[in-house]
């Protein structure tokens, strides 16, 4: 089946949104995006609190979406693109955030720690007269509700008045439940009810604590992309007069100006050298260890670093347009767009709420008015305590004496235990984690269903030029020609405006023997052909390509041409034919070089267990020699193929197993964009970059097994967050609804259950950081 497109970001939105604590927050504010009647479609990130939608027309019309998103308590912003700035900025933001959650945490611990030593004189082992007395426990859960505990209280509120209760919603419905259980025991204490103030003040502690963490690491997932962002410096050197030289902020650039790159210099923007000889380091962007050496002509790209020597620098793509800031934006629409695996958690968490509620008013019911009948004893079991003043926690001990007081308990207990913020935080913090860690090596896949779909691939089909070979090609010798310069001219003239790596071929040979070029006035290409077209000054049509091509436009073949043709097949090389209207001027012969790491790759990806062919337009011979080469049989390789054959192929293929295509031209694109998992290299084309769903920037094919094998880690990162997080609520909630309680009379006190339920999020995140080690 062929892959939807979504490589286009016209009619895209990034939108950065607060106030998302669980995986219910995530469903609620997917529904909400999806009920806005512009909006097709919606990709909601727990970890980066962020949400990529589709719009159905180029007009972006946010302003009701904001709104509905404000008014359910999610407040939201549309992401800057303009420039990378917005990054940074929005990292301070995220930085201050954290800080701002320390000094909430700094004061619920603080709170903590008066509560234990409430009980510790409670108990008699120190001599603290007010702490230990239960007005101040209960002054001490007033202040602790009201004050760092009092944001939860809101948004729960918001949240379950509007039908869609979150964790925040669970976390108030628990502490608010114990407070006002607890000040009824303290007013009228004939109720008989059981007084556990110090429970709000713990629940909050523990809460808080794990709130803090999954802060401070999703600050650290964020990391390698806010490291990317910041690799574009804040000014730059531009020419003012030819002479004069300002410092001028980078967002002030604009095409066609010249900067000047002192050594040790960023690249502010992307562009071409036009003066001066230096090294530049491209590590950062491509992940190539060895600097690239920068001449008149080079181009480089934004956020590369200048090692040498001055370098007078040419503007042609700034913003958005830039190499740096359209990695930024693919990494954060990959972190965005979430992988089909999170389907179900989100699915799960977002009725959770509704789930856990029911079975906390089910818990209370049934140890109220049933199952202390039945298990008359479960009240003895937890000892004496709580009937009308503070006694000592046990660690899974509740000790209440009346049905109601333990019904109370175990309520609130299933309310604090339940943790749909594991189940949020499960796939969308692994994948921001890959998507980081695949940018910062060069790699980059276009989202979540990306990496989930790399990590499934069984096979892979290589093309053969530009992708197992290096995609320079030389040019061997000008055969059955009487003038090789005036041939020579004539089709490096044709090929000039061309990408394709035969004309580079061509180009350069006409380049060592100094042989000035011709206008092309009219050029047409034929795909996995040849090329045709008009110069100035010659009087007809020329065309460039395979004999058989030639052979077909009418044009005769002289004698000895199916010698050279077979000589040349036997060798492996490339035969080009030229021709001016009917007749054939001359052949060319062509070779390519076989990548250094070719071999390499394709036995480590044999190692994996995949599948490999080859598939490529050019000769038999020079296919199948290639293929004895890299180790590929004979029914792996196909050649002499259109491009339309290319995609019959493919399709044929993929009835069996899904596919990954590696292409690098223009002639690859159909076939990349038909594959399950369209595969481009960093040296292709740009419309081969934009047809894949993986781009491997730099010059390393063995960045592609080293790619597959991130993308099998992160799923099965992800296969065990999803197994903790559902195997956690499956069972902590029995265990706090009091399933032990008959038989081994134990059950799960509130701060304990609390304290799991920030511990399961924490695992999970903790886990999704351990990729990085991978």
């Amino acid at each position: 089946m062929n892959r939807q497109d979504v490589t286009s970001k016209k009619d895209s939105v990034l939108l950065d949104i607060e106030g998302m604590k669980c995986g219910g927050c995530v469903r609620t504010v997917e529904q909400l995006l999806c009920d806005q009647p512009n909006v097709l479609k919606a990709s909601v990130n727990l970890v980066t609190g962020t949400a990529w939608i589709d719009l159905s027309s180029s007009e972006k019309k946010i302003d009701n979406i904001l709104s509905a998103l404000a008014d359910h308590g999610f407040p939201s912003k549309e992401r800057n693109e303009t420039n990378l700035s917005s990054r940074t900025a929005s990292s301070v933001a995220a930085n201050q955030s954290w800080w701002n959650q320390w000094k909430q945490l700094m004061i619920a611990l603080g709170l903590l720690f008066l509560s234990i030593l409430g009980h510790l004189a409670e108990g008699g082992n120190i001599d603290l007269p007010v702490i230990g007395t239960l007005p101040f426990h209960a002054c001490l859960a007033t202040f602790a509700l009201f004050g760092p505990g009092l944001q939860i209280l809101k948004k729960g509120l918001q949240s379950g008045l509007k039908l869609n209760p979150t964790m925040d919603s669970l976390v108030g419905l628990g502490v608010s439940s114990a407070y006002i259980a607890s000040l009824v025991a303290l007013i009228w204490p004939q109720v008989s009810w059981p007084c556990f103030f110090n429970e709000p003040v713990m629940l909050l502690g523990f809460v808080l604590v794990g709130r803090f963490l999954e802060e401070r690491a999703r600050f650290r997932t964020n990391k390698a992309l806010t490291e990317l962002a910041q690799l574009q410096p804040e000014t730059a050197r531009i020419f003012i007069n030819q002479n004069e030289i300002r410092e001028v902020r980078v967002g002030a650039l604009k095409p066609a100006e010249h900067i000047q790159l002192l050594a040790g210099d960023r690249v502010p923007v992307d562009g071409v050298v036009i003066e001066g000889n230096s090294a530049v380091d491209v590590s950062s962007l491509t992940g190539e260890s060895l600097p690239l050496n920068a001449s008149p002509g080079t181009e480089l790209s934004s956020g590369s670093l200048n090692l040498e020597a001055t370098l007078i620098f040419k503007v042609t793509r700034i913003g958005s347009d830039s190499a740096l800031a359209r990695i930024v934006g693919l990494v954060e629409e990959a972190q965005a767009r979430k992988a089909p695996i999170q389907g179900l958690a989100d699915r799960v968490a977002g009725k959770f709420c509704y789930g856990v509620i029911f079975l906390s008013i089910s818990t209370f019911i049934f140890w109220w008015q049933i199952g202390v009948k039945l298990w008359p004893e479960v009240l003895n079991a937890s000892g004496q305590g709580m009937m009308h003043h503070h006694g000592v926690h046990a660690a899974l001990g509740s000790q209440a004496q009346t049905p109601l007081g333990l019904a109370l308990q175990l309520s609130i207990a299933v309310l604090v235990v339940a943790c749909p913020c594991a189940l949020g935080l499960a796939t969308p913090t692994v994948i921001t984690v890959a998507a980081g860690i695949a940018a910062k090596r060069g790699w980059l896949f276009r989202g979540g269903d990306i990496i989930e779909r790399a990590a499934s691939i069984k096979q892979i089909i290589f093309d053969k030029t530009g992708t197992l070979t290096i995609g320079r090609p030389l040019v061997i010798e000008c055969l059955l020609s009487n003038d090789e310069e005036r041939m020579l001219q004539l089709a490096a003239s044709l090929e000039q405006n061309s990408r394709h790596p035969i004309a580079h071929a061509i180009l350069q040979k006409n380049q060592q023997q100094q042989l000035p070029l011709l206008n092309a006035s009219v050029t047409k290409t034929f795909p996995g052909e040849g090329i045709a077209g008009e110069l100035d000054g010659i009087d007809g049509t020329i065309r460039i390509g395979k004999p058989e091509w030639i052979r077909s436009k009418g044009i005769k073949l002289q004698k000895g041409v199916e010698r050279v043709l077979d000589d040349s097949s036997t060798k492996g090389y490339s035969i080009v034919a030229v021709a001016l209207n009917t007749d054939l001027l001359g052949l060319i012969s062509i070779d390519d070089q076989v990548r250094h790491d070719a071999n390499t790759s394709l036995q480590r990806l044999r190692k994996q267990g995949l599948k490999l062919n080859m598939l490529s337009g050019d000769r038999r011979k020079a296919v199948e020699r290639l293929g004895e080469k890299l180790g590929f049989e004979i029914d792996e390789l196909g050649w002499g193929l259109l491009p339309d054959q290319k995609l019959q192929r493919i399709k044929e293929l993929q009835i069996h197993m899904p596919i990954a295509m590696v292409g690098d031209g223009i002639n690859d694109a159909p076939a990349l964009a038909a594959s399950d998992l369209g595969i481009a290299v960093g040296t292709g084309t740009q419309v081969a970059k934009d047809s894949a769903d993986l781009v491997l920037l730099g010059d390393r094919l063995e960045a592609l097994p080293e790619a597959l094998l991130l993308a099998k880690g992160t799923m099965y990162k992800i296969q065990q967050n999803l197994f903790w997080a559902f195997g956690y609520n499956m069972i902590a909630l029995p265990l706090a609804a009091g399933v032990l309680l008959p038989q081994f009379g134990l059950l799960l006190s509130p701060p304990l259950a609390a304290f799991l339920m920030a511990l399961s999020s924490i695992t999970v995140v903790l886990n999704a950081l351990s990729l990085k080690g991978k």
